[in-house]
């Protein structure tokens, strides 16, 4: 599990979630209303819901719109959580499972305490066998 967790309120923009992920080495980030999870942003959701244009000499003004946009908008609803005690085995069951690349951890009232990605299994694998 990767700590600690980065997150962002439902109504912070995506310029907010692409300066984030621009000077990070972040994938995901967490969306929270009230300290409780919510959602799930990827920097591909994000690269996804902005304009191709913008910073270009054919950007328009709906373009750099697209900045103003809220996580909300764009992030996975009701994501697929697990606790901190749970197993590897669990984790790797989830990621097999289904087509999600990170899943929040989180505590008994729904607040993130962590994060675990496809990278942190692979890492721990490499890690057991060298």
């Amino acid at each position: 599990m990767s700590k600690p967790v980065v997150t962002v309120e439902m109504d912070d923009t995506l310029q907010t979630a692409n300066d984030i992920f621009s000077h990070t080495h972040f994938h995901h980030l967490l969306v929270v209303d009230k300290g409780v999870l919510v959602g799930v942003i990827s920097d591909r959701d994000v690269l996804k819901a902005l304009s191709p244009n913008i910073d270009t000499a054919a950007e328009k003004p709906t373009d750099r719109a697209t900045l103003n946009k809220r996580a909300h908008q764009i992030m996975s609803r009701h994501p697929i959580t697990l606790k901190a005690k749970d197993r590897i085995k669990r984790v790797v069951e989830i990621f097999d499972d289904n087509r999600i690349s990170c899943i929040p951890i989180v505590d008994e009232n729904h607040k993130p305490v962590g994060i675990v990605s496809w990278r942190d299994i692979i890492k721990t694998i490499r890690a057991r066998y060298q």
